[in-house]
């Protein structure tokens, strides 16, 4: 029986690297082809790898918290048995192994390199530029390079009692605890107590989305316009919806209906539902709608999408609301359901928000954001009434929307949540 290598897949969309959440099996462990070995969790989702093989599981080569690129081995298991193995949208492949070549895994073809994959490990490595090795300290492992192990050693600070998340200790902190940054003076020692101090590591859903939301917000040129609408009958038709048999099992919500009210609109406007091509310089106008719904999750922010949300009944489109939601807040949303958004809503009313300007998402021509529905003072028939009043605010790109167009279609929106009857009359 030979010892085999499993190594980190491609999971699509071209991810070149992927953290490892945690490991469901141990050296010694018996396993079988197909049987889910670990959870790893990459720039769009986290999702579990299935073995390859089956056998006993000899190590695990990468601990649970490192993040490792494509290719690289994680785990070496004593095997007579294997198989293929599907994992996330893209079927796991190796190829040989030569002298100058590391075999990785479909979509990257074969990379050049001087030496087996690097990865952060408790042993020592070579101490030289840009090669991270751990400390080890009172709390737990901690990375640290050569050069801020040399600023410690010099300032005399012990790496041990700087803490940190998991995170590497860079010069800053060294400086920051030795009290020697240029131009501050060194703080009184009871001054600065790093144990209350929290770091997170950029990485995972939050680093990809800071880098969507920065590309977007400084490649197009955002423009938002409010609006406040009086939802009376939205809400009135929600309840009626509730009670209809076609949407037993579907969460009714007055985001479905808002959900609905922006396609419509978008078949009167279509150049909201359109993307800005700079290859080519062309706007392409989608005469499909792919519906984003901006998610909080605990990894971060999320636009899962409704591929051909057009095409959908009501109820349809509820059910499928309801199961994009519902995955997106346990962290099971695959990268395949997060790609190809045409345009987006993004709800921060449930979050007690009246109103925000959102920022697109890359590729797109349009966000609504939706605030909280809150009784107030309006005029209606000429009297002052109380009415559920909600707050929209509509970003969109300059470049391919003008203020008129972007203004009318909030308009269109407004003038469908004030009487959503016509959404009825085309089902």
């Amino acid at each position: 029986m030979a010892e085999q290598q499993f190594r980190l897949p491609d999971v699509g969309e071209g991810l070149t690297e992927a953290e490892i959440l945690r490991w469901y099996v141990k050296p010694g462990d018996q396993i079988l082809l197909n049987q889910m070995i670990c959870e790893i969790e990459t720039a769009k989702a986290a999702v579990e790898l299935p073995s390859p093989y089956a056998g006993t599981v000899t190590s695990l080569l990468v601990d649970a918290g490192e993040t490792v690129e494509v290719g690289t081995p994680i785990i070496s298991i004593e095997s007579g048995i294997a198989g293929d193995v599907v994992t996330g949208s893209a079927e796991a492949k190796e190829t040989e192994n030569s002298e100058s070549r590391t075999a990785v895994l479909v979509g990257y073809g074969v990379k050049e390199v001087a030496d087996a994959p690097r990865r952060l490990r408790r042993a020592v490595t070579p101490d030289r530029e840009g090669v991270s090795v751990i400390v080890e300290r009172h709390d737990g492992p901690v990375m640290a390079k050569p050069p801020v192990r040399k600023l410690a050693r010099d300032l005399g600070v012990d790496l041990r009692r700087i803490r940190t998340t998991g995170g590497p200790v860079s010069r800053g902190d060294v400086l920051a605890a030795s009290g020697s940054i240029p131009g501050i003076e060194a703080p009184e020692a009871t001054s600065y107590d790093a144990t209350r101090e929290e770091r997170l590591p950029i990485k995972g859903v939050i680093r990809e989305m800071a880098k969507a939301m920065t590309a977007s917000a400084f490649t197009a040129p955002h423009v938002t316009v409010w609006l406040k609408v009086d939802v009376t009958k939205t809400v009135k038709f929600v309840r009626r919806l509730r009670e209809e048999p076609r949407f037993d099992g579907v969460r009714v919500s007055p985001l479905l209906i808002v959900a609905a009210v922006l396609i419509n609109a978008t078949h009167e406007f279509p150049r909201v539902n359109a993307t800005w091509d700079e290859a080519h310089q062309e706007i392409i106008v989608r005469g499909y709608v792919n519906l984003g719904i901006a998610a909080a999750t605990p990894r971060g922010l999320l636009v899962p999408v409704i591929h051909e949300a057009d095409s959908m009944s009501l109820p349809e489109l509820g059910s499928a609301l309801m199961d994009l939601v519902d995955t997106a807040r346990e962290g099971r949303t695959l990268p395949e359901r997060m790609k190809n958004g045409t345009i987006s809503i993004t709800n921060i009313g449930v979050l007690g928000v009246d109103g925000g300007t959102p920022i697109l998402p890359p590729g797109q021509a349009a966000i609504l954001a939706v605030g909280q529905i809150i009784d107030t003072a309006w005029v209606h028939k000429g009297k002052i009434k109380i009415r559920p009043v909600c707050e929209l605010s509509l970003s969109f790109d300059h470049r391919m929307v003008d203020g008129e167009m972007g203004s009318r279609f909030i308009a269109r929106i407004g003038q469908l949540l004030n009487d959503p009857s016509e959404l009825l009359a085309k089902e």
